[in-house]
């Protein structure tokens, strides 16, 4: 009689693991992992909209301009050309209106800046081009924004465009301002239907509230798709310092901490120091999503773009194009206000071959709730 109740102890021990686990699994629903331990489970993901009947991105336009006669010159922000990221898609831009617009590569000037350099040395390197005839003239980044406002003042017959800033009260300014909260919404819906454990990652270069924005999207697109995930962030340097956008090894070292906290899709905006980011996704066996430009397609970061399942698109490309091409036909008046999704200023990349039909499907239903306001993203954490 004993073994007989004993044996029933024993199922009943059993019974009882059993739908322990059970009930733990139906808790978790794919969901978040708190414990922090790098184990997980995929998502367990909200109802997602469906994909619109129609694109609601704009058509292509071919109008003919002829913009041989101008003087473009452009100043990066650090890390210049070849940084595979931000200053690389304004080159692009710059690029394509030399194929397209018939711009002289004579007749362009390209200079960079240095990290933490002086005030001075922008509006020396502004007042250099405009000196020298240049016109229109770009400021690639926010940190143009106090020496423009000066070197424009005295230039005021200088056609100036500022990418990610404004300059109040200065008429021949114009600004380049771009939703990227919209785009990092999207790669936040990306990252969620890719991690495996329910647990991402954020990186930002420099914490301030340009990089936010992206910051601020990327949370609320991973929380729409999967109530339940796990967010890692971390910014390289505080504000102030933005030696955070050209370190890559610590962007390395930000990126494998948040992998060793268990996250497996790491999203970045943290311009060369990206590369770092990819580099530790590389060797951590995990994701990483691109930022600025399609980063998969990238030379500088070819050694490790297995990783990069996808990039949030700042067109700052098509920024750069369509202001050349508004001073070529005297209209900046046609320019957007803001380069949203509902113009493609922002948007996501599919080089690679990792987003298939059914999340592109999804990526496209949450674009058009953006596009049509039923869907307000923060611009702030």
């Amino acid at each position: 009689m004993r073994r007989r109740m004993r044996g029933v102890a024993v199922a009943a021990i059993a019974l009882t693991s059993v739908m322990t686990m059970a009930a733990c699994a139906k808790d978790s629903g794919g969901g978040s992992n708190n414990s922090g331990t790098g184990t997980g489970a995929a998502c367990e993901f909200a109802e997602a909209p469906s994909a619109p009947a129609t694109s609601n991105t704009s058509a292509a336009n071919s109008e003919k301009v002829d913009a041989s006669t101008l003087k473009v010159g452009l100043a990066y922000d650090i890390g210049g050309r070849g940084d595979a990221s931000f200053n690389d898609s304004a080159a692009a831009g710059l690029d394509k209106a030399l194929t397209d617009f018939g711009v002289k590569k004579e007749n362009t000037r390209e200079l960079s800046a240095a990290p933490n350099e002086d005030e001075s040395a922008k509006q020396t390197r502004l007042r250099q081009l405009a000196s020298e005839g240049f016109s229109p003239i770009i400021g690639v980044g926010f940190a143009y924004a106090e020496s423009m406002k000066l070197v424009a003042g005295e230039f005021p017959n200088v056609k100036f465009g500022l990418v990610d800033g404004s300059v109040e009260g200065a008429a021949n300014v114009t600004p380049l301002l771009f939703a990227e909260q919209e785009g990092s919404f999207l790669a936040g819906v990306i990252a969620a239907y890719q991690s495996k454990k329910c647990h991402v990652g954020f990186v930002g270069g420099v914490e301030i509230p340009l990089i936010q924005k992206f910051e601020a999207g990327y949370a609320q697109g991973a929380k729409t798709a999967a109530p339940k995930i796990q967010i890692e962030k971390k910014y390289i340097t505080p504000a102030g310092d933005f030696t955070g956008f050209q370190d890559a090894p610590k962007g390395q070292e930000a990126a494998k901490g948040q992998i060793d906290k268990g996250a497996d899709v790491i999203y970045q905006a943290a311009g060369a120091s990206g590369k770092g980011i990819f580099s530790a996704a590389k060797q951590g066996g995990v994701l990483a999503i691109g930022v600025d430009s399609d980063q998969y397609n990238q030379a500088t970061v070819a050694d490790t773009k297995d990783v990069i399942v996808s990039s949030m698109l700042k067109r700052v490309d098509v920024a750069v194009y369509d202001f050349i091409k508004a001073v070529a036909k005297n209209d900046l008046a046609s320019l957007p206000k803001v380069f949203d999704l509902k113009v493609d200023g922002v948007g996501y990349a599919t080089s690679g071959g990792k987003i298939d039909a059914k999340l592109q499907g999804i990526l496209e239903g949450y674009k058009a709730q953006i596009i049509e306001g039923k869907i307000k993203v923060a611009d702030k954490p």
